[in-house]
């Protein structure tokens, strides 16, 4: 049997898993989908290994749903921040590694947990839509209502379309309301619209960001985030993505399926 835990960010949910001793089947693709299905399996929007990692506090591993190990994930991110601490591993500041590169967690004084997001550059595109890469690729459109949006076909036409087919891109359709920004978000890996997502409300704030240095509040489906930046001539930096983080529960699946 398997141990887990379940913990969700703002509703983007994950199975985390202890892997200090290196002995979960990362390989095995078929079965990290079967653990993330829903009713056959846990049910998550991805699977999170927590490593050893040499000059860090750990190493977070992200698959998708589908068993791809994949790109940098802002919630999944946080929610193994709290579980570090949970575990004991670290107190109220860290330092860990992802397929991105170094980050540094915070846990702060009301619960929340706090990451920072590697540096952006550059931003592509015209009028409504914008490309940019926040740890993983995102594409961002401005819309009137995001409550109107079919974000499940939208998303897909624009997932799968010629110019993005090949690698993905996770789509974001957000809309600017004064003093917050509501988010919905198509992700790859999952091909579905999550509850949220994380690098892919740090990339709708810095898509919509005109001043030097600034905290945007984000509403998504499941919950709210904050996203804080400066921007320079080079393009954003000091890029902190905050939140809640919490666990849900925890048990054993089964190493086979069936």
């Amino acid at each position: 049997m398997q141990k887990f835990e379940k913990y969700h960010g703002t509703g983007n949910d994950f199975v985390m898993i202890d892997d200090r001793d290196m002995s979960f089947p990362a390989n095995a693709k078929d079965y990290i989908a079967h653990i993330c299905t829903r009713r056959f399996g846990v049910g998550a929007d991805g699977l999170i290994l927590l490593q050893l990692a040499e000059g860090y506090d750990f190493r977070m591993v992200y698959f998708n749903a589908d068993g791809s190990e994949s790109t940098m994930c802002g919630n999944g991110g946080r929610c193994t921040v709290r579980y570090a601490a949970d575990l004991g591993l670290i107190d109220a500041e860290c330092n860990f590694i992802a397929i991105d590169g170094p980050h540094r967690g915070k846990v702060l004084d009301d619960g929340t947990i706090s990451i920072q997001m590697k540096d952006v550059e550059g931003i592509t595109g015209s009028g409504a839509d914008s490309v940019l890469n926040t740890g993983s690729p995102h594409y961002v459109r401005l819309v009137e209502r995001v409550d109107q949006i079919d974000v499940d076909k939208l998303g897909a036409e624009i997932r799968y379309s010629d110019t993005f087919k090949a690698e993905g891109i996770n789509v974001n359709f957000v809309q600017d309301c004064g003093e917050y920004i509501k988010v919905a978000t198509y992700e790859r890996g999952v091909e579905a619209e999550t509850y949220s997502c994380g690098t892919g409300v740090v990339a709708c704030a810095l898509a919509l960001a005109s001043d030097h240095s600034h905290t945007r509040e984000i509403m998504t489906k499941g919950g709210k985030l904050a996203v804080s930046y400066v921007k320079t001539q080079m393009g954003y930096t000091d890029i902190w993505l905050t939140g809640p983080a919490t666990r849900v529960y925890d048990g054993s699946i089964a190493l086979t399926q069936g």
